[in-house]
């Protein structure tokens, strides 16, 4: 059956700044508490979009969440008006008001796993919002991803939305950026594959030392069951734990895929050689064979691959049975890995095109290209039932300018989060984007 996929980018919330929260996240952690630019964040977000829409790829946004999340707040304690409790928490304990304002919703990546109708047993395109219970400031969004998504994706003839899984360490999950999906194209069915950094219910199982693995098997394997997929297509590989100590924090740091395409480094899974010759199998009985494109610690060291965020970009298909690689600026600055893209171009393999974007406010939050977007490969009928108002089109793209030219601060300090009026601004701007997404309703603002 045909499909084609959308990207679905994170659209960056009017309070997009750098708080430092995420330990194990190299470029978040060299950023923290200085000043960020919401309005040109969201811009280069958009202008991405658009670019790619007019080359005919298929995308669409995912809305930002509400901010800051008062439900945090109260939870803990912190009571009052809500310029109290904000007051409050700046006074008493600032890094959890930093948590309740943190821009991470934006890495859509992780909003949560899909599996395409191809796949799942039901027919039917399966999403479970990923619970990211590793980190406090990302443990609540989950509830509103599974409400965007439901509201997005609302036709229960073609659609399922999973509530996220336990929010316990067992069940870590962490979303699309520890799945990958390889196929012959992406109407037919694919193989499915997860990758895990530890595995909860075996103590002698290889992990990190340094930094927390966030992704569990057993999260992977209750994802793959909710999804109804095919145990003969789908594939568990463990990541390396060296690499995740080395800033490794998600395998869309170390790998990504794209049709039968696997670009991974070298160091990127626990064994390497079995990682593969599981993949391969199991591609043929999909009648695909594996690409495999592997990045030698040699040419590419796994700092600059961290640094530059060359496997956090997107492979996307084009038309002449080719792939385009989309790269954020920083991989053209990286001397080590610009010449390895050269050279890939060159090599007459699947990839005979880069593009690369300018995503720097994006980038010092911790996270690239693909961070930034999740991907649903829909059928014609899918595609048509999916809700219309979040798909990029020249006349949005222009709307959701003017929106954030009106709505959005060009400098915020980590100060500025103590500030009602920064709460009150960002929710009449999320009035005015429910209803220009025609999506009223999509936030609970009370």
């Amino acid at each position: 059956m045909r499909a084609r996929e959308f990207n679905f980018d994170g659209l960056v919330g009017p309070s997009h700044n750098y708080a430092g929260l995420s330990f194990g996240n190299v470029a978040s952690f060299s950023n923290v508490k200085s000043a960020s630019n919401p309005k040109l964040a969201a811009l280069q977000g958009l202008a991405k979009m658009r670019a790619l829409a007019a080359r005919g790829f298929g995308q669409a946004l995912l809305p930002p969440q509400d901010r800051p999340n008062f439900r945090l707040l109260r939870s803990i304690g912190f009571t009052g008006s809500d310029a109290e409790v904000l007051a409050k928490a700046a006074k008493e304990s600032p890094v959890t008001l930093a948590c309740a304002y943190s821009a991470s919703p934006m890495w859509t990546a992780n909003a949560a796993t899909v599996s395409p109708s191809a796949d799942s047993a039901d027919g039917r395109t399966h999403f479970t919002a990923a619970n990211l219970n590793n980190k406090l400031h990302r443990a609540f969004e989950h509830a509103q991803s599974a409400r965007s998504l439901r509201a997005i994706f609302k036709d229960d003839k073609h659609f399922a939305v999973h509530d996220a899984l336990p929010g316990t360490p067992a069940f870590g999950d962490e979303g699309a950026a520890n799945h990958t999906r390889l196929c012959k194209d992406h109407g037919s069915a694919a193989v499915e594959m997860f990758v895990y950094g530890r595995t909860e219910f075996d103590a002698s199982a290889p992990a990190p030392k340094k930094y927390p693995a966030r992704q569990t098997l057993e999260a992977s394997q209750a994802v793959a069951r909710l999804h109804g997929l095919s145990a003969e297509r789908t594939v568990y590989i463990q990541q390396n734990p060296d690499v995740i100590d080395q800033g490794v924090f998600h395998n869309d740091v170390i790998a990504v895929g794209n049709g039968n395409v696997l670009f991974y480094h070298e160091q990127a899974f626990a064994d390497e050689a079995g990682a593969l010759e599981q993949l391969r199998r199991a591609m043929g009985g999909v009648g695909a064979d594996l690409n495999a494109i592997r990045v030698d610690t040699a040419k590419v060291s796994v700092a600059d691959a961290v640094h530059s965020y060359l496997f956090n970009s997107q492979l996307l298909s084009k038309d002449n049975g080719k792939m385009a690689l989309v790269i954020p600026q920083e991989c053209e600055e990286n001397a080590a890995v610009a010449a390895y893209l050269q050279g890939l171009v060159a090599s007459g393999n699947a990839v005979d095109e880069l593009i690369h974007f300018d995503l720097r406010q994006s980038m010092r939050n911790g996270g690239g290209p693909a961070c930034l977007r999740l991907r649903v490969a829909l059928t014609d009928a899918e595609a048509a039932a999916m809700h219309q108002g979040v798909v990029m089109t020249e006349a949005l793209y222009h709307t959701l300018v003017a929106w954030v030219e009106k709505h959005y601060r060009d400098r915020l300090e980590p100060s500025d989060l103590a500030d009602p009026a920064l709460a009150i601004e960002v929710h009449t701007a999320l009035e005015d984007l429910s209803r220009i997404l025609g999506l009223r309703g999509l936030y609970d603002l009370s």
